[in-house]
């Protein structure tokens, strides 16, 4: 059975889910049910769908897996969202704060020709504007090293690898702190208690608060080469 259009959306939210907590590659339905915006007895739903076409597994008290045929419907539609939204941005000129809505409209569109010329005009980027990666055209999703930035050491340099939020609020203030996905900078100092951290960006010194910095995932030079 083909995935449809709200199966590929369920099954790329509970891959996203996954791909956040590695330790433990079961995903709740309350979780996922909270990410899609949907109710409980929706989910419930959806998963039998998934479960008898074969896209996931469900184990009671654990939540559900993917499945191999479930991670490659997860991650076609990733790639086409990912790279709509690297479109709409270099080429069409959109802000990287306008585009997650529309690129989840557009990616249930596109054929995969017309996908892989979006690529091809994009000049095959890596990463979304947010800095997440892109599963190649063969569905290998590129390995990705990055930590939290509320949990590194201080007086180290780092890039700004991920920006794990799509609230516009919070990307148009990320951009005036030019903290977007490849920024170099150094964390000078953090605040005991989950107080404010203090950062040195392009020489100017910006503070940012525990809790951005926890949408802020960061690594070395070295690291973010490596996608």
């Amino acid at each position: 059975m083909t995935a449809t259009d709200s199966m590929q959306e369920y099954l790329a939210e509970a891959w996203r889910i996954a791909h956040y907590q590695p330790d433990d590659r079961y995903v709740s339905t309350s979780a996922l049910a909270e990410e899609i915006g949907v109710s409980a007895p929706a989910v419930t739903r959806m998963v039998q769908r998934l479960k008898q076409a074969g896209y996931l597994e469900h184990e009671p008290y654990r939540g559900i897996r993917l499945t191999p045929a479930g991670e490659r419907a997860a991650l076609a539609n990733i790639r086409r969202h990912r790279l709509v939204e690297r479109f709409l941005v270099d080429v069409m000129g959109f802000g990287w704060h306008e585009v997650h809505d529309d690129a989840d409209d557009l990616g249930l569109v596109v054929s995969d020709a017309l996908v892989d010329k979006i690529d091809a005009m994009s000049g095959y980027p890596k990463r979304c504007p947010h800095g997440e990666p892109i599963p190649s055209a063969d569905l290998v999703m590129p390995r990705i090293v990055d930590y939290p930035l509320s949990d590194v050491a201080v007086r180290r340099e780092y890039v700004i690898s991920r920006v794990h939020t799509h609230d516009e609020q919070k990307l148009r203030y990320i951009s005036e702190l030019r903290l977007e996905p490849g920024a170099r900078f150094r964390l000078t100092t953090r605040a005991p208690f989950k107080g404010p951290l203090q950062l040195r960006v392009n020489g100017k010194s910006r503070h940012l608060g525990h809790e951005l910095a926890s949408d802020l995932r960061v690594c070395s030079e070295a690291e973010y080469q490596l996608v």
